[in-house]
């Protein structure tokens, strides 16, 4: 039997591809969200889920990785990388001077706002759950047109009025596969790490942390703080960093910088995905 896996549906989404891509014989489940995706994993209502973390033009999706922030039983298992191209998609028949509402996720309306705004400048721009479930509400309308991918079209019929919309050519998502264990160690890994520090924060903490990695000569590929969702002015790092948490070397370190923290937590270590050609 072929496992079951998650991803944001409806059919015809970017992280559906993600997810045939990740494991063609899968049975794939659609979820209406990320949080849905996490709380199913974390249960063992599914095995693992696919979902997306991060695109090169509007930065990290944050219910990804506030769900790793927070989940008990949630890790990191793999990840890949799509390059992401955009399509202007309608119902058959419609024109492009028939359009006076733009439906997508709110994702892929930030990556095409330049193509927005100067090829349909009175447009009203609508948030979707998907892109897919915007294709799949354009496809009624005669005045719509939404913002997703070929599959897409294909799956709900819609033509395309245009392709490459996005406001940048070099536009890739970042997607990771969510399981309740992380990826054993490949010799090719990197890590994803979370922590924060006290209340009583005192100047110093986060280089001392950051030290710890550097003087070991292992390397931090990223960087960022979230909210930590607690109080005001109370911040969460995430850190993705070379390496597997069962190296040795990195092992220590880990145990080393974690007792500077309050909080601290290995998101996963897994195989480090290279950018598609």
């Amino acid at each position: 039997m072929s496992r079951r896996l998650a991803f944001l549906g409806p059919r015809g989404t970017y992280t559906e591809e993600a997810a045939l891509r990740h494991d063609p014989e899968a049975e794939l489940v659609p979820y209406t969200g990320v949080s849905a995706i996490a709380a199913a994993v974390e249960s063992g209502e599914i095995e693992a889920g696919v979902a997306p973390i991060e695109n090169s033009l509007e930065g990290s999706v944050n219910e990804t990785l506030d769900a790793l922030v927070h989940g008990e039983q949630l890790y990191i298992h793999d990840e890949l990388v799509l390059r992401i191209d955009h399509l202007l998609l309608v119902k058959p028949g419609v024109a492009r001077e028939d359009v006076s509402v733009i439906f997508s996720h709110p994702q892929a309306l930030a990556q095409c706002r330049r193509y927005i705004e100067t090829n349909f400048p009175r447009a009203e721009v609508v948030a979707a759950l998907s892109t897919a479930a915007a294709v799949e509400e354009t496809i009624g309308r005669s005045d719509a047109a939404a913002i997703g991918n070929r599959r897409a079209a294909e799956i709900y019929g819609a033509q395309p009025l245009a392709s490459s919309i996005q406001d940048r050519p070099n536009n890739f998502t970042r997607f990771v596969v969510l399981a309740r264990e992380d990826h054993p160690p490949t010799g090719r890994d990197k890590t994803s790490l979370a922590f924060t520090f006290a209340v009583e924060d005192r100047p110093g903490l986060l280089v001392s942390v950051l030290s710890g990695f550097a003087s070991h000569d292992i390397n931090l590929s990223k960087i960022e703080s979230r909210p930590g969702g607690e109080r005001l002015g109370v911040y969460v790092f995430l850190a993705d960093i070379d390496g597997h948490r069962k190296d040795l070397v990195l092992s220590q370190v880990l145990s080393e910088v974690s007792g500077l923290c309050s909080f601290f937590r290995v998101m996963g270590s897994y195989p480090r995905c290279p950018l598609p050609a």
